[in-house]
């Protein structure tokens, strides 16, 4: 096997190229204009995570005086910011370009965004009016002039850094430095009102530079401007060792302490005047560095994501009605009908409540004795927290994992952990070192035959919200053996020195890596043998070289591969001599694709596993995940189905190779853009009930 730099493709890298495909939905005039401006909201936000998270690391790894080449793919990590930069800086460049043609047909669509500088009259007293109103009151503004230490700047928020020219004083003129902090309370996107047929919007900010004359009275200026800056700040939780505190203070304390943490980026309007950035640089203390970055006249573009509708659902997806699951009775008792049979649910294509259909139902029975349910990311107002309050309320034992250091989520968990405990839920706290990233719920209820389990596992959080928006898998089960293994997982959760095995289950951080390649070494032995062998797996991301190397060695074995991954992917396919026989392909769409699926072809009779893992270290070593075997033939033929529709798309699907140019897949008789096929498939079942 080919062994040279290239045999890997860079993470960092293949996740920059991951949020080129998100910026190729924004640029794709088949995507409904509304829809395109949000996509560059999800740029923008995708970017903002990226560098709290994977350029602070690699920045961690720069100011340690390490390399990193061991970590980073071979790259060296100073190498590495330099065309980390480079390649944000195109984007950026690109993604202005795109917003600017967007704005153009919105215009043609009589929708304006305009300027501070282009209000008419009516629309001038509007602004005041709004600004007096709703933003005045909830302005932060400091005058930076007559503050002994400069202020801490929040983690991506936005500010207009002030310059006023003041009127000249004995022969000199003065300067003054202000900051204004964008309140995050007020839509980014201020409607004004309707002339006639033609909608019109000013940016909160705009609005802001229009009233600047109204928030400085006390100064006689000559002349005044406002310029956005932005700070992205390093997103890792430093947890203390104090054992005086418990596991909710520590996290706490540390999501308090990434307020404050170094910052990893600083953005601002390349057409600031030189001696503001001069003076906000020297009160900052930021260098001229790899992460001072010019940037366009507005920031904090994840706001696009908000950008109102405006009524025009023309300029919209259209809106797609989730179905019932085939065979599974809304009506009566959901818990009768799994006790009959398995049942799949696939979100957003089939309705996310039968998941609240079953928790309530279990917190409502007589004969249901317990609940078990790990908890990584909630929604905003969540009816599950509020089922399992219920369960507690009617005497159910409950027991929820929730996990405090969700990346992002984690001020959001310690709330629902203080609500739920202050209702005597039990909760636990995960496990020392690692995350509970798993997706599963058992249900015990007491029979004529004794105790019964019924439960689920999912590939997705158990969150109505994006349920909407997000692909994923989620098996209703009263299979004894595999529910009787997730207890052994709920067990593990409490007595972690105790670390069980499992038939059924694929568990991390124990048994994931070394069954799953258990499983690509069969299909390697059958490929030795001249039977068929194939391995296909859809994931988020693909990361782990262990896993990687095993694919590449199940290639040069003759294993047929197919690779649907949809962010980042470091494994390089069809390398003559190296991945030949891997085929990979990512799908960016609509909706989010997040289900992680597993299927090897075992001489016939194939293995097919759902599962919370992807193949990334932190996955298979760091976290604990449940990986879940499909029994029943129905089901295992509508994952293949399913699998084989996203496969084939042609129209939202790229291709991954050593170009890395996000070329789109072409090929067969007519267009098929698997999601909206998908829904088909399933409206399709139905119909043949």
């Amino acid at each position: 096997m080919i062994k040279n730099k290239n045999q890997y493709i860079n993470r960092e890298i293949s996740w920059l190229l991951f949020n080129e495909r998100v910026l190729q939905e924004s640029a794709d005039t088949n995507v409904p204009l509304i829809e395109r401006m949000r996509f560059l909201g999800i740029f923008s936000n995708n970017l903002d995570e990226f560098f709290k998270v994977r350029y602070a690391t690699v920045k961690r790894i720069v100011e340690a005086g390490k390399n990193g080449k061991s970590v980073l793919g071979g790259e060296k990590a100073k190498d590495l910011l330099e065309e980390i930069t480079k390649i944000v800086i195109y984007q950026q460049t690109k993604s202005l370009g795109i917003l600017k043609k967007v704005e153009e047909e919105l215009e043609a669509q009589n929708i304006f965004i305009i300027k501070e500088t282009e209000l008419n009259d009516s629309q001038k007293e509007f602004a005041k009016n709004y600004f007096l109103q709703k933003v005045g009151p909830q302005l932060m503004t400091i005058i930076l002039s007559d503050v002994n230490k400069f202020p801490t700047l929040k983690d991506t928020a936005a500010y207009l850094a002030v310059r006023i020219l003041l009127k000249e004083e004995k022969g000199k003129k003065l300067k003054r430095f202000a900051l204004i902090e964008i309140p995050k309370g007020i839509d980014r996107f201020v409607v004004l009102p309707k002339e006639g047929d033609k909608d019109y919007i000013i940016l909160l900010d705009d609005l802001i530079r229009y009233c600047l004359g109204s928030i400085f009275t006390m100064f006689d200026y000559e002349s005044i401007s406002a310029h956005m800056i932005k700070i992205t700040r390093d997103a890792e939780l430093d947890i203390d060792n104090d054992l005086s505190k418990s596991f909710i203070e520590k996290i706490s304390s540390s999501v308090e302490h990434r307020k404050v943490s170094d910052p990893v980026r600083f953005v601002y309007d390349k057409s600031i005047r030189a001696d503001t950035l001069s003076y906000l640089k020297e009160k900052m203390e930021v260098e001229d560095t790899d992460s001072v970055i010019p940037g366009g006249r507005y920031h904090n573009r994840r706001d696009y994501m908000g950008f109102p509708s405006l009524g025009r659902q023309d300029l919209l997806y259209d809106k797609i009605k989730p179905l019932p699951v085939k065979g599974l009775n809304t009506e009566g008792s959901i818990i009768e009908s799994i006790a009959k049979k398995d049942y799949l649910l696939y979100t957003p294509y089939h309705t996310f409540s039968y998941i609240i259909k079953f928790l309530r139902e279990a917190a409502l029975d007589p004969n249901v004795r317990s609940i078990k349910i790990t908890v990584y990311r909630l929604a905003n107002d969540s009816q599950v927290a509020a089922c399992l309050i219920n369960a507690v309320k009617n005497g159910k034992q409950v027991t929820v994992q929730i996990e405090l250091q969700a990346r992002f989520d984690e001020q959001a968990n310690i709330e629902y952990a203080e609500q739920l405990q202050s209702e005597g839920v039990k909760l636990i706290f995960g496990v020392p070192g690692l995350k509970v990233h798993s997706k599963i719920c058992l249900v015990e209820r007491e029979e004529e035959n004794g105790l019964k389990r019924y439960g689920f596992v999912s590939t997705g959080n158990f969150n109505e919200s994006t349920a909407k928006i997000y692909t994923d898998f989620t098996l209703f089960t009263a299979h004894d053996a595999i529910l009787k293994e997730l207890n052994k997982v709920f067990d593990f959760f409490e007595t972690t020195y105790k670390i069980n095995k499992y038939k059924h289950l694929i568990v991390s951080p124990h048994y994931t890596k070394s069954t799953f390649i258990k499983f690509i070494e069969k299909e390697i032995q059958n490929a030795n043998e001249g039977k068929e062998a194939f391995i296909k797996i859809k994931m988020n991301s693909f990361t782990s070289y262990k896993m990687i190397d095993k694919l590449y060695e199940a290639s040069n074995a003759g294993v047929k591969i197919q690779l649907i991954i949809r962010g980042i992917c470091c494994l390089i396919p069809g390398v003559k001599g190296m991945s030949e026989n891997i085929e990979a392909i990512s799908v960016v769409d609509k909706f989010l694709e997040h289900s992680r699926v597993f299927i090897f072809g075992n001489d016939g009779d194939s293995k097919v596993y759902i599962s919370s893992a992807d193949w990334m270290t932190r996955n298979l070593d760091n976290r604990v995940e449940v990986g879940c075997p499909i029994y029943d033939e129905d089901i295992k033929k509508e994952i293949l189905d399913t699998f084989d529709i996203c496969w084939n798309d042609n129209v939202k699907a790229r291709i991954f190779s050593d170009k890395q140019d996000n070329a789109y897949k072409e090929g067969g008789e007519e267009a098929s853009r698997s999601q909206f096929v998908s829904y088909n498939y399933y409206l399709n079942k139905l119909n043949l009930q």
